[in-house]
């Protein structure tokens, strides 16, 4: 079922997405913006909180939960701790939405109008994953490169 894969590789990720925030020897580098580089590891961090409490919690499952885009990539210096209970909050939204979903929900079209196509909710869910994946790719690498 697939509903059961999305739940193990979002668990998955955000789990790794813990051990990555928690892997910089120095807290500060979590918020470092060289040149060449957008977004600090720490706001993609916050990024991928927001959005995925946005489009599953909040919309698939009326969790109350406000988005606010502009700060997950204003804020600064949020700290470690604060970022990991965040991330333990999303896994615990997340796996609880997606348990209540049936294979028919997946093959709804999703509620919101995210790009100019309409989608079931699977496939959306899909691209969830993969943004997940690419943006925990980010702050690996940048853990690597400026986290010395």
């Amino acid at each position: 079922m697939i509903i059961e894969t999305l739940i193990k590789l979002f668990k998955r990720d955000l789990n790794t997405l813990k051990k990555e925030i928690a892997q910089y020897k120095d807290e500060k580098n979590l918020w470092l913006v060289p040149e060449g580089i957008s977004n600090s590891a720490g706001n993609l961090c916050l990024h991928l909180i927001g959005n995925l409490n946005h489009f599953i919690g909040e919309t698939l499952g009326d969790s109350g939960y406000v988005r606010q885009r502009d700060l997950e990539f204003s804020l600064k210096d949020v700290p470690r701790t604060e970022l990991i209970k965040q991330i333990d909050d999303t896994i615990i939204v997340v796996e609880s939405v997606l348990n209540g979903l049936t294979e028919a929900d997946l093959q709804k079209e999703y509620k919101r109008r995210v790009f100019e196509d309409t989608m079931t909710t699977e496939y959306f869910l899909v691209h969830l994953t993969m943004h997940l994946a690419y943006h925990l790719g980010q702050i690996n690498y940048h853990r690597r490169l400026l986290d010395n």
